[in-house]
């Protein structure tokens, strides 16, 4: 099943205090926003990608994808002040719509595979919208003003991650619909749930990591050094 894809790029990145957008932060001496764009470009059922960014950093945005080779269009498009607005826009630019499916997806997140996409995109044809996650692993404590109010039960407790997956009307409808209600949800899953929708999970793997803080450049490292050991073996 083809799918167009929408990357996100348009954020600020505050907690990796680097001066400048994460997406330009070089990883193996390749920018962290190339790494996630290859991921769709290498996919044959992937038709479109969708860039939303920060308006101001078109010219260097479009200076790096040149530097790279594409097989897949790339259509730059404004970003908002929030994800949603960056997603909204990012809507507006499908090709595609009805029962056709559209991803949404962090490109701060590098290393999804290409096997969590094939099951987001069915899951997403059959059901409506899928999304995907790993199940907590840690002890979930609630605390109030620096003390410890209750330990969360954890066994129906999951991390979400991106790409979401959505039929395009479904995911349309729950941002026009958060538009008119002023509703901020906080991720794309959200305001389909508030849309009435159900939402359906795939178990994805712990190293489809969001590159946030600094140290998690060491981490995107060792994963592509792992990663490439693979495919040598």
């Amino acid at each position: 099943m083809f799918y167009e894809v929408i990357v996100l790029a348009a954020g600020q990145g505050k907690r990796m205090k680097a001066g400048k957008n994460k997406m330009f932060l070089q990883i193996a001496d390749t920018p962290l926003i190339i790494h996630t764009l290859k991921v769709f470009d290498n996919d044959h059922f992937c038709k479109k990608i969708i860039l939303p960014i920060n308006a101001n950093e078109r010219n260097d945005i479009e200076a790096v994808l040149q530097r790279y080779s594409f097989n897949k269009t790339i259509e730059i498009v404004s970003g908002g002040k929030e994800r949603q607005d960056s997603v909204y826009n990012g809507l507006q630019a499908v090709d595609h719509l009805g029962d056709s499916v559209v991803l949404v997806h962090d490109g701060a997140r590098p290393f999804v595979k290409q096997e969590t996409i094939s099951e987001l995109v069915k899951m997403a044809v059959d059901k409506g919208s899928a999304i995907p996650g790993v199940r907590v692993k840690d002890t979930i404590k609630r605390v109030t003003d620096g003390q410890v109010i209750d330990t969360v039960e954890r066994s129906s407790l999951w991390a979400v991650h991106t790409p979401q997956a959505f039929r395009v009307s479904v995911l349309k409808k729950a941002h026009e619909q958060a538009v008119e209600s002023g509703y901020l949800g906080t991720d794309d899953a959200s305001l389909v749930e508030a849309y009435g929708e159900k939402v359906f999970m795939v178990e994805d793997y712990y190293l489809n990591i969001k590159i946030t803080t600094p140290e998690d450049l060491y981490f995107a490292e060792a994963i592509l050094k792992k990663t490439a050991q693979g495919k040598e073996e």
